[in-house]
């Protein structure tokens, strides 16, 4: 049976039988993998610990006709045991690997495990605001899956200058000929937070006001699930938890 190799981000786990589990995870190289990881429900499990959400590990795994199995696991970033122990960075973390796990196999890519990567371990540090990190998150990995909101323009005219609608179902910000009636608008505050959280201009959003804030992340939420085409359920979670 083939073996092979990867770096990994433990998304969810699954009880199997009296010992095992099933682990999903989003690797560096091959996407997104399935497997089985036997015995590691037991107390004198050699890794066990390493195969828990949010973890980050080096694993070998062993080739299945439907599921994987994992061989070896040595822990690379152990960010869980900061993350879980906060309520905000758990229920933000829970948001971003609820994402990373609904991406399609062709874009679970390098780039996304990267950036699932680094926003695991801004959380685990306590860098920035746990919902900030997660909204730059979901803005970043809309637009490594080829749905980057348009922030610049009217993104569904292209008419030039700063718009202050924004329409999930038609790409972001439009201008005020093609917003529906009824469109959110935004302050120019929360419309200047967006562009720097896509492009990870933490001194303006960490300085960003609560309004500010709170208006970006209702935006982000309903364009990031309106893409997905299903509701992430951890960020119902997440609401108020800034």
């Amino acid at each position: 049976m083939p073996t092979y190799r990867d770096e990994v981000v433990v998304l969810r786990t699954h009880k199997l039988g009296e010992a095992d589990r099933i682990v999903t995870m989003l690797g560096r190289r091959t996407g997104k993998i399935r497997a089985v990881a036997k015995g590691v429900r037991r107390t004198s499990s050699r890794f066990g610990s390493r195969l828990e959400p949010f973890m980050v590990a080096d694993v070998l795994l062993y080739q299945g006709r439907s599921l994987d199995i994992v061989q070896q696991a040595e822990s690379l970033g152990a960010y869980g045991a900061d993350i879980v122990v906060h309520y905000d960075r758990y229920t933000s973390a829970s948001a971003m690997v609820e994402t990373a796990d609904r991406l399609n196999e062709a874009e679970a890519t390098p780039q996304q495990y990267l950036l699932l990567v680094g926003g695991l371990r801004a959380l685990a540090r306590g860098e920035h605001a746990a919902r900030s990190v997660l909204d730059s998150y979901l803005l970043r990995a809309m637009a490594l899956s080829g749905w980057a909101p348009g922030l610049e323009g009217c993104a569904r005219c292209g008419a030039a200058g700063e718009h202050d609608a924004f329409v999930a179902q038609l790409g972001g910000m439009v201008c005020v000929n093609c917003a529906p009636a009824g469109s959110a608008r935004v302050a120019t505050p929360t419309a200047s937070l967006l562009r720097a959280l896509i492009r990870g201009d933490w001194d303006l959003v960490d300085s960003a006001d609560a309004a500010a804030s709170a208006g970006a992340s209702g935006l982000i939420a309903a364009y990031a699930q309106w893409h997905l085409e299903r509701g992430i359920r951890s960020l119902a979670h997440v609401e108020g938890a800034r």
